[in-house]
């Protein structure tokens, strides 16, 4: 416990009502804590929920949000428990926490149902994992990059699930592996000096890498399988994107997400990696939205 509540969380930044004034778009208190989002577009659009991945909170969104508001949508995209300026409960970071986030969210703001999901690598497992518990409130399900199959993890993702040698590693060695980490998402040479300028502001913020931790140890990012073969019985349009030089989440896996949902729309996207939204604006988001409309 020492180790836990020491290592992780060290000498981080209170995030508090001070420290959210510093950030956009809203907050709403939910039963686990309180979560940040921002929504846009008219309020008679399709709404459209945006889930975003492991650690990089909403703003990863950015090109899709004000794309898919553009053409005329009511778009949500907030920030996961844990992450961005969301609260870090002191809880397991399962699917359950994250099912039941979505869902008083969808409650809370008084979105009209059925919505349609948007998720983002391990976006896409909470989404799927809420479209199978939920089926009657989403219309659309779009994944990209979708974690939640089997995938070989390297060593030292490996090593980061091991009892103390996680929390000791975090500790240490956390910041640089997670921001080195970000590279990782993209084929090709990139700026990322905003995007990483932003990454560091939720890392001062306690309790991000407890529920970093947490998250990687409860199964979510490779073992939803019963969820998309849920999904997959039943019928609802679906639609599969995935950067063909993913490392993160290798593309090779589309095969065994597309044998769960056999009447998946698929596009392989050429010269991107984990985050083909980003790298590929301009034929990714064109895509999103005629499936949508």
């Amino acid at each position: 416990m020492c180790i836990n509540g020491f290592l992780i969380s060290g000498n981080r930044v209170k995030l508090d009502d001070e420290t959210r004034a510093e950030a956009p778009g809203e907050f709403i208190h939910l039963t686990d804590g309180i979560t940040h989002y921002e929504i846009s577009g008219p309020e008679d659009g399709q709404p459209v929920v945006l889930v975003h991945g492991f650690s990089v909170p909403y703003y990863i969104w950015d090109p899709t949000f004000e794309a898919l508001v553009a053409g005329g949508f009511r778009v949500l995209r907030y920030d996961l428990l844990g992450r961005g300026y969301s609260d870090r409960p002191k809880l397991a970071y399962t699917r359950d926490l994250y099912d039941n986030q979505l869902a008083e969210l969808i409650a809370g703001l008084a979105l009209d149902t059925p919505v349609d999901l948007i998720g983002l690598s391990m976006g896409g497992a909470i989404s799927t994992v809420f479209t199978a518990r939920h089926p009657e409130q989403v219309r659309r399900l779009a994944l990209i990059d979708p974690a939640g199959v089997s995938m070989k993890f390297s060593l030292i993702a490996a090593l980061i699930q091991l009892p103390g040698v996680g929390e000791i590693f975090l500790h240490l060695l956390g910041d640089w592996y997670l921001l080195s980490s970000l590279k990782k998402d993209y084929a090709g040479v990139i700026d990322l000096e905003d995007y990483e300028a932003k990454y560091r502001k939720q890392m001062r913020f306690g309790g991000f890498k407890r529920a970093l931790l947490s998250t990687i140890r409860s199964g979510l990012l490779t073992d939803t399988h019963e969820e998309y073969q849920q999904i997959g019985r039943r019928e609802r349009p679906i639609l599969l994107i995935w950067g063909k030089e993913d490392r993160t989440v290798p593309f090779e896996l589309n095969e065994r997400v597309r044998s769960m949902l056999p009447e998946v729309t698929f596009h392989a996207i050429d010269g991107a990696a984990h985050l083909p939204h980003i790298e590929k604006a301009e034929l990714v988001n064109p895509l999103i939205a005629q499936f949508l409309a």
